[in-house]
């Protein structure tokens, strides 16, 4: 198997800052895991991945009777960079120091992790700390020139993108939005 192209990257980049998981043992491995509602985007990552991919994503219905699609990729050191990248040595999620941001994955960190509300969106970053989320704003300042806030959630924080910045927003990720996910755009 060959590295990672750099399609691959950006939405795997796109997919840790959301809600995509890597697990390591000697090697890593992706996990992708999705409301049922969000099965064809669950199945076009599952695309994405194919040759790393044994197995096609699998309706997963647990105790409480919500249903999720699943998959996993092998465990493949392509995937080891990554998890020393957005890992703590306790398996909970960082903030890489050196993140480099694309289209794709804004968009897929989007369609992973994001939400509308009114005339803006969020991304649901509360898995990350005050810190990390203050350097994403900057990040997403810096390479895009998107205004965003934190705005409280509760007892954590998330990143909303500012009104006036909507447009430009949607500018940019429109293109990588698959269909089923349009609905999270204003």
């Amino acid at each position: 198997m060959g590295s990672l192209t750099e399609e691959q990257k950006s939405i795997l980049i796109g997919s840790l800052l959301g809600d995509g998981t890597l697990r390591k043992k000697k090697n890593t491995l992706l996990e992708i895991n999705h409301s049922s509602k969000q099965r064809e985007y669950v199945f076009w990552l599952c695309s994405k991945f194919r040759e790393y991919v044994s197995t096609p994503p699998k309706l997963r219905i647990n105790g409480l009777g919500r249903t999720s699609y699943r998959f996993t990729t092998q465990s493949i050191s392509h995937l080891n960079e990554f998890y020393e990248s957005f890992y703590l040595l306790n398996g909970q999620k960082k903030l890489p120091n050196t993140l480099e941001l694309d289209n794709l994955s804004l968009a897929v960190w989007f369609m992973d992790d994001g939400s509308r509300s009114r005339n803006s969106v969020y991304f649901n970053t509360q898995q990350f700390n005050k810190k990390d989320q203050e350097v994403l704003i900057q990040l997403l300042r810096e390479i895009f020139n998107l205004k965003a806030t934190l705005n409280r959630d509760k007892c954590y924080y998330r990143i909303r993108i500012a009104c006036d910045s909507m447009d430009h927003f949607s500018d940019l990720v429109s293109p990588f939005i698959i269909k089923s996910m349009r609905y999270k755009l204003p």
